[in-house]
């Protein structure tokens, strides 16, 4: 067997793989001429590997956990789409994340340099990469605005959106507002201030634009001088969204009705399998969770040494983001099953409370209905509703069904879940202010880990998270 020969101690064939129109300086190392590699000096690096840890589980930590993965597994299945999204997570996400892990840490420059460092014919996907990033970022900061406004409103006691707001003309409820619900009406007519149609413009919101600009500005004063200024803050940005859940989740277990939000949560529906748009958003989920494709993985480990152990990363911060999404969906179910319950036993008041007048006003047969309806708080629902089976037929129309399982499969997405169905929980919670204010602080902080930057100094910004 015919031994090759040693490489040139000059480098001269380590150039020579170059493609035309690239420079040594995008080489990951450089050899001096004893023929040993070392790293870049000129790259930027974290100061320790606790840094980039809590920027990768900081980058874990966000809207696509608790908004989008909850409502998915509500949806689509419960434990059935979390196997389901486990499954596409081992052989396409895991894949690809150490990837992209290891192109960052190999070339140690951002999306735009790696993709140039590949083939200068493919910088157009990293400049594509910045120009989404760009885009999320708009949409991410008016979130991050919305908190700042619910989060200056929490300062109050009660709740500004406890209560439907009385009309000053009639000195009566606001009909809209008694006919949704408080919290809606205050997020849609005092947070949002939207018009009755498209056709009408509005009025200009002073306070929500203060509090877009505010968004804005903490978000520079985060990155004003890239990860040497944003590491500072990242030990309590990625930390503390996970102290926030789990309180949550230790309140929300107290709750009545916990347990049948969890029991809603885990029951597998296994033929959903079946449905092929199942499968497409789980793996849409695998991709959004863990940000593929948006340059902000690269730019991430760019800052590592090249000798990283990407491998247990990719694994590591996988199985984190997994976990995430789980306690996140916990606490969420959690919540969902206390204000469904919440809703049915409202029902069971209201309806035994007309049954109450029906057999005063002696509209029933004597004896009848056979429930207790002077105390409704010592009928349960499912005494209710077993009663309801068999007599719904002889009270007529204005007595209703009032169902635990129908007020759960009432999903609730995005924006709604945030600031419609938990605003509506924790203005029922003791202290409301305190959870409401610690709620919204948590989705109001941006945390450094969502912009990250490029070698030419560009801001990454990641998918909208935490």
């Amino acid at each position: 067997m015919i031994e090759k020969p040693p490489l040139d101690s000059n480098g001269e064939e380590d150039r020579a793989w170059l493609s035309e129109g690239q420079s040594e300086t995008q080489l990951t190392t450089v050899h001096n001429p004893d023929g040993v590699e070392t790293p870049d000096e000129d790259r930027p690096a974290w100061d320790s590997k606790i840094q980039y840890v809590l920027a990768q589980v900081g980058f874990s930590v966000g809207l696509g956990n608790v908004w989008r993965f909850p409502y998915l597994c509500h949806q689509n299945g419960g434990g059935a789409f979390m196997l389901l999204y486990v499954f596409l997570l081992l052989i396409v996400g895991v894949p690809l994340f150490f990837m992209e892990l290891a192109a960052g840490q190999s070339i140690r420059q951002g999306s735009i340099g790696v993709w140039k460092h590949i083939s200068p014919k493919l910088a157009g996907i990293g400049y594509s990469s910045c120009m989404v990033c760009f885009y999320v970022a708009l949409y991410y900061n008016v979130i991050i605005a919305w908190s700042l406004f619910y989060l200056g409103n929490s300062f109050q006691y009660p709740l500004p959106w406890e209560h439907c707001p009385i009309d000053v003309a009639t000195n009566n409820t606001v009909k809209e507002c008694a006919d949704s619900s408080p919290t809606s009406y205050f997020w849609f007519r005092k947070a949002l201030q939207i018009t009755n149609s498209i056709e009408e413009s509005g009025e200009f919101n002073p306070i929500m634009t203060g509090c877009l600009l505010a968004a804005w500005a903490i978000v520079s004063l985060a990155m004003i001088k890239g990860i040497k200024s944003s590491a500072k803050v990242m030990y309590f940005s990625s930390v503390f969204p996970y102290v926030v859940l789990f309180i949550f989740l230790i309140r929300g277990l107290m709750l009545d009705g916990a347990m049948d939000g969890i029991t809603y949560m885990f029951y597998p529906k296994l033929e959903i399998w079946g449905n092929v748009q199942v499968w497409r958003q789980a793996a849409t989920q695998v991709f959004f969770a863990l940000g593929l494709g948006y340059g902000s993985v690269i730019a991430y480990s760019s800052y590592n040494p090249v000798n990283n152990n990407c491998h247990r990363d990719a694994l590591m911060v996988s199985c984190i983001n997994f976990m995430t999404s789980v306690l996140a969906s916990l606490v969420v179910f959690v919540v969902l099953g206390f204000r469904a319950k919440s809703i049915a036993l409202r029902c069971v008041a209201k309806n035994l409370g007309l049954l109450n007048l029906m057999t005063s006003d002696d509209l029933l047969h004597p004896g009848f209905p056979w429930i207790n309806t002077t105390n409704p708080d010592s009928v349960s629902i499912t005494e209710y509703r077993e009663w309801y089976s068999h007599y719904s037929s002889m009270v007529g129309p204005n007595i209703t069904d009032c169902s635990l399982e129908e007020e759960m499969n009432k999903g609730v997405e995005g924006t709604g879940l945030a600031f419609i169905a938990f605003t509506e929980v924790m203005a029922l919670f003791p202290a409301s202010p305190f959870w409401s204010t610690l709620f919204f602080l948590m989705l109001a902080q941006p945390g450094p880990q969502h912009h990250v930057w490029d070698d030419a100094g560009n801001p990454h910004t990641s998918h909208g998270q935490f």
